[in-house]
């Protein structure tokens, strides 16, 4: 299992090329989202108003710079080294 990315995008972003090629050259295989899901992302990130936005194991990273400014700091592959663990319920125990 890997880390799951999904990146909301528009087809007329240069920095969602780059981010795009970034994770690329990390062989960080990632999920795209067209902005056509605008509402989703900023209910996810309220304060999300531009793309690309990326999300890893479900937490919200941010756009390209803050993409960049993770690796330049050595954090970015820690994240993307860490297995989704999807929030799983927690089952109640059976009654007696």
């Amino acid at each position: 299992m890997a880390a799951k990315i999904e990146m909301y995008t528009s087809s007329s972003c240069p920095y969602c090329v780059q981010a795009k090629e970034l994770l690329k050259k990390k062989s960080a295989p990632y999920q795209e989202l067209n902005i056509q899901h605008m509402s989703d992302m900023q209910r996810r990130n309220p304060g999300a108003r531009t793309v690309p936005q990326i999300f890893i194991n479900d937490n919200p990273i941010g756009g390209y710079d803050d993409l960049v400014a993770l690796d330049s700091a050595g954090d970015l592959d820690d994240l993307l080294a860490k297995d989704y663990q999807p929030d799983t319920p927690s089952t109640p125990p059976p009654s007696p």
